[in-house]
């Protein structure tokens, strides 16, 4: 091949960054960078693939996960037809399309109801928790816990606390919240939804709860 007299002038170190055809292309190190960028997007990529096929997970939320944020939400209140924004979060939710085809009505029969156990919902899915379960009817939820062998009767932290005033048993429960501690005393601090119209910590007497179910929380580290 005849280099024209042009071309052949030119140092050979430059010659490196034009192509046989006469046309400038991309300098040698532009080219160095563009193949290391490449090789790194392989990489990335087999990554993923090798991840997904031998079931590389994240570690799952942990209790003091879901805790963080339903502390976050303390002092929330609700609006004055009695609905929050747990409300509006329930009802575009695949839980209110659950209850609806379980119980009848209609999704817009949650906007201004009982929003507690639509508060604990809220906070399973915004922290990623499995295991948790979500409804607005809480015996309906503590029969989910109870369903899937996750019920009992110890306070652990982060657990989803249900509560009879009467003392009766699942049927008659009537408010829901998370176990923030065990006192010890025969009390424990709980994170509460729709507890004087807000959301609040308080200390509840453990002979108002009929059990608590345990989501699928990870280990604290």
């Amino acid at each position: 091949m005849t280099l024209s007299p042009r071309y052949a002038a030119i140092p050979f170190r430059e010659r490196l960054a034009v192509s046989f055809r006469g046309r400038v292309t991309l300098p040698l190190r532009g080219r160095l960078a563009a193949v290391v960028a490449a090789v790194m997007a392989l990489v990335a990529a087999a990554t993923i693939v090798i991840g997904v096929v031998v079931g590389v997970q994240r570690p799952l939320p942990t209790a003091a996960d879901a805790l963080k944020v339903a502390l976050s939400q303390v002092g929330t209140t609700e609006d004055a037809a009695g609905g929050s924004k747990f409300n509006q979060w329930f009802m575009s939710s695949r839980y209110a399309r659950a209850g609806v085809d379980r119980d009848g009505g209609s999704i817009s029969d949650y906007a201004n109801a009982s929003w507690c156990d639509m508060f604990v919902t809220w906070v399973g899915a915004q922290a990623g928790v499995k295991g948790m379960g979500g409804d607005a009817f809480t015996p309906a939820h503590a029969r989910w816990f109870r369903d899937h062998d996750r019920w009992g009767t110890v306070p652990r932290p982060g657990a989803v606390v249900f509560f009879s005033w009467n003392g009766s048993g699942i049927d008659g429960i009537d408010h829901v919240g998370l176990v923030i501690k065990d006192n010890h005393d025969g009390t424990i601090r709980t994170v509460e939804g729709n507890t004087d119209d807000a959301v609040k910590i308080r200390t509840r007497s453990t002979d108002s709860v009929v059990g608590y179910g345990y989501p699928d929380y990870g280990h604290q580290a």
